[in-house]
């Protein structure tokens, strides 16, 4: 029997697998972060698609039949790709890879009122356009705005988004985002670690909204605004994928297991592991 795969090149796929697990904790997982490779956006096309394929050859060779790229960076510059060129090659067994954007876009233009979408992502989603391109496909009326948020996710990683300090970066690079387009009422969370900073930034968002600031209009004449994280989205999604695809399903064995593989130092991975799951985890390494 088989597993699912859930990949990532650092360790936001975490909140991926975390919400899947809750949706569908029935199945046996195998989570792989290339971590020791990390971060994948400052790499080349050419880079990302080649470590990402090595990861997920690696994934299905451990009898995984579907492998989850939890990976907005992977997903945006690898994806197609393998799907097109790789995938077609494996002629023994039946095997999918599967990425995070499309179920989130997805999900966008029944939430938003205004028709107004912000994105806020690394800088190398924003500068990929995925989400930007993807909405555009099934919803061109939507107007689409980009914020990159740099030191997001290091203050993640460092264990330090829950401190005072954070504050200043959070309502930086919102204030950013809604002063390009004060109208935006749906605001997509465009990376795997972001979910962990929703709750700061919905109190942000909140205050705002109470309060209103000298560089937005007055509060009565602010949207309402949601926020959306993509685990959430993503199970749903794979549960709905597995739904309409028996094929895959019927191969998945249903021991409620997972295994945490990492690139770098064990150890070192489930300490850090630890702040996105919030329970202890015992992890291995290996090469690629």
């Amino acid at each position: 029997m088989a597993k699912i795969g859930v990949f990532d090149s650092g360790y936001g796929g975490l909140t991926i697998l975390d919400a899947i697990r809750k949706e569908l904790p029935q199945y046996d997982y195998l989570y792989l972060g290339d971590n020791a490779r990390a971060p994948y956006g400052t790499h080349s096309f050419d880079v990302i698609y080649r470590y990402t394929l090595q990861a997920v050859k690696y994934l299905l060779e451990q009898d995984c039949a579907l492998v989850i790229l939890a990976c907005n960076t992977a997903s945006a510059k690898a994806l197609r790709t393998i799907q097109q060129r790789d995938l077609p090659l494996i002629k023994d067994k039946k095997v999918n890879v599967l990425g995070v954007i499309r179920p989130t876009v997805e999900a966008v233009p029944a939430i938003t009122q205004t028709g107004h979408v912000g994105i806020l992502a690394t800088p190398a989603t924003v500068s990929s356009e995925s989400y930007v391109l993807e909405l555009e496909k099934i919803a061109p009326e939507l107007t689409i705005v980009q914020q990159a948020c740099p030191m997001w996710v290091p203050l993640i990683e460092a264990g330090e988004h829950n401190e005072p300090g954070a504050k200043y970066f959070i309502g930086k690079y919102l204030r950013e985002l809604l002063a390009k387009d004060p109208q935006i009422d749906t605001i997509v969370l465009g990376c795997t670690h972001y979910p962990l900073l929703k709750d700061r930034i919905d109190e942000w968002l909140n205050y705002r909204q109470e309060i209103g600031e000298s560089e937005f209009p007055a509060p009565k004449e602010l949207p309402h605004i949601t926020t959306i994280a993509q685990g959430e989205l993503e199970a749903e999604s794979l549960r709905d994928y597995l739904t309409r695809h028996p094929e895959y399903r019927d191969q998945l064995s249903q021991g409620g297991t997972c295994t945490y593989l990492t690139t770098e130092n064990a150890d070192r991975f489930a300490q850090s592991a630890s702040i996105f799951l919030n329970t202890p985890i015992v992890a291995e390494h290996r090469d690629l």
